[in-house]
């Protein structure tokens, strides 16, 4: 269980940060680089979360509950990259995202992508607000994305963790999607618009 006494520790003053196991590394090390991207993912989610607060349509509600969970996960997925694997018997099991929150995520898209027409070019982020603020959050999961592939190129880590940023990408595209009226207001990329 976590409690938070006293918000600052100075433990951190010399530019080293706390592991879950206790050992400590450089705030700018690739372990604390994939987690702090996650966390700002988490936050950008928020604000998605607040965008979506102005219609309470069914759709909507739905979504918002929907974004509340993959931030539960989110911090799943910071536990679970603030923890290093090691061969040595924990003295507490880890919390690691799990297959099965991989697949969740998975059924999520396929149900919110059979209500969309496929697409025939590229979108520009906007159409929305909420939609808007989804791309931002994609964008932010693809970078979490290959700051955790970057970690995992020097660590071992949890092959979900990966697996779960790939997937939620993917989800908050289609998501922006859906917000867009089904993709009814999206906005099309159109090549080479302005070269003349």
């Amino acid at each position: 269980m976590v409690k938070l006494n006293k918000i600052y520790t100075r433990t951190g003053d010399d530019g080293t940060t706390g592991l879950t196991d206790g050992s400590r590394v450089s705030k700018h090390s690739s372990r604390p680089q994939a987690y702090g991207t996650v966390d700002e993912l988490n936050s950008s989610l928020g604000l998605v979360f607040l965008s979506l607060d102005k219609k309470n349509t069914k759709k909507e509600i739905e979504i918002k509950s929907l974004v509340r969970n993959i931030q539960n996960d989110l911090f799943d997925l910071g536990a679970d990259l603030s923890t290093p694997i090691s061969d040595e018997t924990p003295k507490y099991k880890p919390l690691r995202i799990s297959k099965n929150q991989v697949e969740k995520i998975e059924k999520k898209i396929d149900k919110y992508n059979n209500q969309l027409k496929p697409l025939n070019s590229f979108i520009l982020p906007g159409g929305s607000e909420a939609s808007s603020l989804f791309h931002i959050s994609r964008t932010i999961a693809r970078r979490a994305e290959r700051d955790v592939s970057l970690l995992s190129s020097k660590e071992k880590i949890n092959k979900y963790s990966l697996v779960y940023l790939n997937r939620l990408s993917d989800l908050l595209f289609v998501l922006s999607r859906v917000l867009n009226e089904n993709g009814l207001n999206d906005v099309l990329w159109v090549p080479g618009l302005n070269q003349e």
